[in-house]
């Protein structure tokens, strides 16, 4: 894989340069009627951010998770969607550093990018499917483990042909012991060794493992002991030790890592750009209620860990008290408190909520680190402790977030707990860097439109 993401790096340098070189030919500037541009000397530097960042990028898309000769679409969808965050992050520096690169590189760029790193696909394709190269690259392979094991593994390489792997022979754990691999090796010059038994057999696919490792052949064992339901399994290195990884949450990755660059620059530009909109808010709040502009209260954060969100204050001072006297009108089922017309909202309020002003100091907590820009929106601590099922705890497994997918579709016009539940949860198992994207991108209009908003 690093033999690819160092291509692809190449080839996005290769694209920015060609964009630049086509921006200042001089047929191409007339024909757009294009002015000088800058020399290319004062953006080189732009390879120091751009030539690692393309290919994390495009990893973070899944670019190289992929089957070699897979469909073509998860060749394309990926190398589009990294090519595209590649140029908008380009846009980005570019407006940060206030450089004045011409916007037809940029435009250029994008283009030139995906159409390299396709074409190298395809070169790849062509030169994996010739025979001279499949023989070389197919590797001879031992299948063990119980019999319901081995069927499987053998009807899940059926199922996918165009992978490299021939199974020479099988060793059957539930008929011969595993001192039996080595006579199987020898005769067949087997490259590796798949290993697919339940943990009764920990024993013999120990003894199976360290055959391998005299006989200087790979051991591949299929970690199917446990059936976990929603989690996903990987690997790590604890103290030098191996562990298994059950995951039902987003892993750590670069994708994360982007998430919280994108999380702190956007809630740091949209504090400062939204001052004062912050400013009369508060204002209008002090003039026209008694109380404080601000209203504070426990939510719970990742893992359920309580913290201070705030929002602009759109309830009278004892807005709490009375919730009690008005849960006959709650119209939630569930823990959650909603209510069309709510009496204890003031008339200024009423306005910060169709358009979710009184959302907007809770950037100050993106900016510290206890919500993101996208994510479950954050319950009080007295509901959480009150849910009835614990499977919908799991929707604390990620930090909360100013905008969801219950916000775009539908927002307050979800009227059961368990399908809100649902919409996080079906954020939480598909969340990429992409998906933020677009629900960042339906929230805006939905947010201006002030749809479905109480």
């Amino acid at each position: 894989m690093q033999i690819h993401q160092l291509l692809d790096a190449c080839l996005f340098a290769a694209a920015f340069c060609l964009a630049y070189l086509l921006r200042t030919d001089s047929l191409v500037a007339e024909i757009l009627r294009l002015g000088p541009a800058s020399p290319f000397s004062d953006y080189a530097w732009l390879y120091v951010i751009l030539i690692p960042a393309a290919p994390l990028l495009l990893e973070a898309n899944g670019f190289y998770n992929r089957p070699l000769l897979g469909p073509r679409r998860e060749t394309i969808r990926p190398l589009l969607k990294g090519c595209l965050f590649t140029t908008v992050g380009l846009i980005l520096v570019i407006y940060f550093f206030r450089l004045s690169l011409a916007r037809w590189v940029i435009v250029w760029f994008g283009f030139i990018s995906f159409f390299l790193v396709l074409l190298k696909e395809e070169v790849l394709r062509v030169v994996y499917q010739s025979k001279l190269t499949q023989a070389q690259l197919r590797r001879r392979f031992i299948l063990v483990g119980t019999a319901d094991g081995i069927a499987r593994m053998r009807a899940e390489l059926q199922s996918q042909p165009a992978e490299a792997v021939d199974i020479v022979a099988v060793l059957n754990l539930d008929e011969n012991p595993a001192e039996h691999l080595v006579g199987l090796l020898h005769e067949h010059a087997a490259n590796g060794v798949i290993i697919s038994a339940q943990h009764a057999y920990f024993e013999q696919v120990e003894a199976v493992i360290r055959a391998c490792e005299v006989e200087g052949v790979e051991a591949w064992l299929v970690m199917d002991f446990f059936a976990a339901r929603i989690s996903r399994l990987s690997f790590d290195d604890f103290r030098g030790r191996p562990v298994m990884v059950f995951r039902s949450t987003p892993e750590a990755s670069w994708q994360g890592v982007v998430k919280q660059i994108i999380d702190f620059v956007g809630a740091a530009v949209l504090l400062v750009v939204l001052s004062p909109v912050f400013a009369i808010a508060a204002l209008v709040i002090k003039l026209t209620s008694p109380g404080p502009a601000l209203f504070r209260q426990q939510r719970c954060g990742l893992n359920g860990q309580p913290f201070t969100m705030y929002k602009f204050r759109t309830m009278v001072t004892d807005a709490e008290q009375r919730k009690q006297e008005l849960a006959v009108f709650n119209e939630m089922s569930g823990p959650v408190f909603k209510m069309t017309k709510d009496p204890r909202v003031i008339p200024f309020g009423r306005f910060l909520r169709r358009f979710s002003i009184d959302e907007f100091p809770q950037l100050y907590n993106v900016l510290h680190g206890e919500m993101s820009l996208v994510g479950p929106r954050p319950l009080p601590v007295a509901e959480v402790k009150c849910f009835d099922d614990l499977a919908h705890r799991r929707r604390l497994s990620v930090k909360p977030g100013l905008t969801c997918l219950w916000q775009i579709m539908g927002r307050n016009k979800v009227v059961d707990f368990k399908e809100w539940v649902r919409l996080d949860l079906e954020y939480i198992d598909n969340w990429s860097l992409w998906l933020d994207f677009k629900i960042l991108l339906r929230t805006i209009p939905a947010v201006f439109a002030g749809v479905g908003a109480k």
